[in-house]
C-alpha cells in the first residue's frame, strides 16, 4: 500500500489534512470518501486498519480530519454536523480534480450520519456503508447532558470529550436539532450497508434497525457480534474492510 499525505482547501477556507491510501497496483474498483467518528481522526487506529485491507482488494482511500480536528486548521467551535457536510464535499471535489472521484462513502459514527447526508451533494457516489452510526446526529448531544444548560444559558461551554476538552458552542446544538434525517435515509436512491455491533455502548443497535427500516433497497446489515464502538480490535476493523470489498463489488 502507498499512502501519502496531502492538504486541500476545507469548506470554511482553511487547510484540512488527509491521507491518500492507494493500492501498490493502483485502483482497481473505484476510491472511498472516509468520514471519522465524532471528535475523532483519520488517524484512528481502526480506520487504517479499514483502510489497508479496502487496498488489499484494490480500492483506493482518502480519509481527512474534518475542520478544528486531527491535523487539520480551523477552531472545532466554530463547526457544527452541516459544516461537516461541507468538508465532506470539499473533498470530494478534490478527489476528483487531483485524485480519483468517490464511488462510495465510508463513515465511521457521526461520520456514518454525515456521508448518508453528503451522498445527496456528492454525484460520484454509487455506494455508501455506514459504521456504528446513529439514525439522527442528535444522538451525540448524550456526551453533552451535564453542559447543556450552561451551553443553552451562555452560548457555549467547555466539554470533556474521549480525553480532550472541547469548545462546544448553542449553533452546533442548533444545528443538530435542524437535520431532517429521516427524510435524507429515506430519499437516499444508493446502495447501502450498515455495519452495527449489539453491544456498542456508544450508539445503541436501535439506531442501525431505524436506518435499515427507513433505507430503500438494495440495503444490507452486517452485525459486527461482540465489536466496541470504535473498533480496537484490529480483527473486527479488517472483518468491515473485507466484507464492504466483497459487497460493493456488485454495485460498482
Amino acid at each position: 500500500m502507498d499512502s501519502k499525505k496531502i492538504e486541500f482547501p476545507g469548506s470554511q477556507g482553511v487547510k484540512l489534512s488527509a491521507r491518500i491510501d492507494e493500492p501498490d497496483n493502483g485502483i482497481t474498483k473505484g476510491a472511498v470518501l472516509f468520514a471519522h467518528c465524532f471528535t475523532c481522526s483519520k488517524n484512528l487506529r481502526a480506520v487504517g486498519h479499514i483502510s489497508r485491507t479496502l487496498t488489499e482488494h484494490g480500492m483506493g482511500v482518502f480519509r481527512f480530519d474534518f475542520t478544528g480536528l486531527g491535523e487539520s486548521e480551523g477552531d472545532f467551535a466554530d463547526t457544527n454536523f452541516s459544516s461537516n457536510i461541507d468538508d465532506l464535499q470539499a473533498a470530494a471535489r478534490y478527489m476528483e480534480k487531483e485524485w480519483a472521484a468517490p464511488r462510495m462513502l465510508i463513515g465511521h459514527s457521526l461520520g456514518g450520519a454525515a456521508v448518508l447526508q453528503a451522498a445527496h451533494h456528492i454525484s460520484s457516489a454509487e455506494a455508501v456503508a455506514t459504521i456504528g452510526a446513529p439514525c439522527n446526529p442528535e444522538h451525540v448531544t448524550h456526551h453533552l447532558m451535564d453542559k447543556m444548560d450552561e451551553i443553552e444559558q451562555k452560548g457555549e461551554a467547555r466539554v470533556k470529550l474521549a480525553g480532550r476538552v472541547f469548545t462546544i458552542k448553542k449553533q452546533f446544538l442548533d444545528d443538530l436539532k435542524e437535520q431532517a434525517m429521516n427524510d435524507i435515509i429515506k430519499n437516499l436512491d444508493k446502495p447501502l450497508l450498515i455495519f452495527h455491533s449489539p453491544i456498542d455502548q456508544t450508539v445503541g443497535i436501535d439506531n442501525a434497525a431505524h436506518i435499515y427500516k427507513l433505507a430503500q433497497h438494495p440495503k444490507s446489515f452486517i452485525s459486527l457480534d461482540d465489536a466496541d464502538h470504535l473498533l480496537t480490535n484490529e480483527d473486527d476493523a479488517q472483518y468491515v474492510g473485507s466484507v464492504t470489498a466483497a459487497w460493493v463489488d456488485r454495485y460498482l
